[in-house]
C-alpha cells in the first residue's frame, strides 16, 4: 500500500471541525465534572450516613466500571429511563461529566487532609458559616494542592474523549475513521489523530511536572 499523507490536508477543514468539538466536550465536562467532583468529595467527607453511602457508591462505581459501558448506558438507556430524546452530545455530556466528578472527587478529598484542623477551628471561633468556610477557607486551598492531578485528569477526560466517537458523535476520532474508510488511507488518517492528540495532551502533562514541583518549593519555603 502506497502511503499518501497529503490527503491529510485535503481533508483539514474536516479534521479541524472533530477537533473543536472534542475540545469544547472536554472544557465542558472539565468543568461541570470538577465543579461536580468537589461536591462529591464534600459529601464523602460527610457524617452523615446516607450521603456518605451514596457518594462513596457513586464513585466506587463510575471509577470501577469502564468508560464505554458509561457511554453507551447514557446513550441507550437513559433516554428509556427518563422517556425523553437525548442527542449524543447530551449523553456524552453527561457520560465524561459524571466519570470526570468521580476522579476528580478523591483528588479533592486527599487535597482536604492538608487543611489543618486549626483552620477549621478558626474558622469557627469566627462564626463562619459552613458555606462561606467552604468556599473562601477550603476551596482555595483544596486547587491548589489538587491543581496537579486535576490537570492529569484533564488529560485523561481528552483522552477518553476519543470514546464519544462510539455513539457517533463527530469528534477528532470519528471524522478521522470516516475519512478514513472513505479514502482507504487508514494510517495517514488515524496517525494524523493520534499525533493531534499527542501534540495537545504531552505540553499538559509537562505542565503538571512542572507544577508539582513549584507547589512543591512553595510549601518549603
Amino acid at each position: 500500500m502506497e502511503l499518501d499523507f497529503s490527503v491529510i490536508f485535503d481533508y483539514k477543514a474536516a479534521l479541524l471541525f472533530g477537533l473543536l468539538l472534542t475540545l469544547k466536550l472536554t472544557a465542558i465536562c472539565v468543568v461541570l465534572g470538577c465543579a461536580l467532583g468537589f461536591i462529591v468529595a464534600i459529601a464523602r467527607s460527610s457524617k452523615n450516613k446516607i450521603i456518605y453511602g451514596i457518594s462513596t457508591v457513586y464513585v466506587a462505581l463510575f471509577r470501577g466500571t469502564p468508560v464505554l459501558i458509561q457511554l453507551f448506558w447514557m446513550f441507550f438507556c437513559l433516554p428509556l429511563v427518563l422517556g425523553v430524546e437525548l442527542s449524543n452530545l447530551t449523553c456524552g455530556i453527561i457520560a465524561l461529566t459524571l466519570y470526570m466528578a468521580a476522579i476528580s472527587s478523591e483528588t479533592f478529598r486527599a487535597s482536604f487532609s492538608f487543611v489543618s484542623k486549626e483552620q477549621h477551628d478558626a474558622g469557627v471561633a469566627l462564626g463562619l458559616t459552613y458555606r462561606v468556610h467552604t468556599l473562601y477557607v477550603l476551596l482555595p486551598q483544596a486547587l491548589l494542592r489538587a491543581a496537579p492531578t486535576l490537570l492529569s485528569n484533564c488529560t485523561s477526560l481528552f483522552k477518553e474523549s476519543a470514546l464519544v466517537s462510539a455513539v457517533g458523535m463527530a469528534d477528532l476520532m470519528f471524522v478521522s475513521q470516516n475519512i478514513s474508510n472513505r479514502t482507504g488511507h487508514p494510517v495517514e488518517l488515524l496517525t494524523a489523530a493520534a499525533v493531534i492528540y499527542f501534540v495537545i495532551a504531552f505540553p499538559i502533562t509537562r505542565a503538571v511536572t512542572a507544577l508539582e514541583r513549584k507547589i512543591l518549593h512553595t510549601m518549603a519555603i
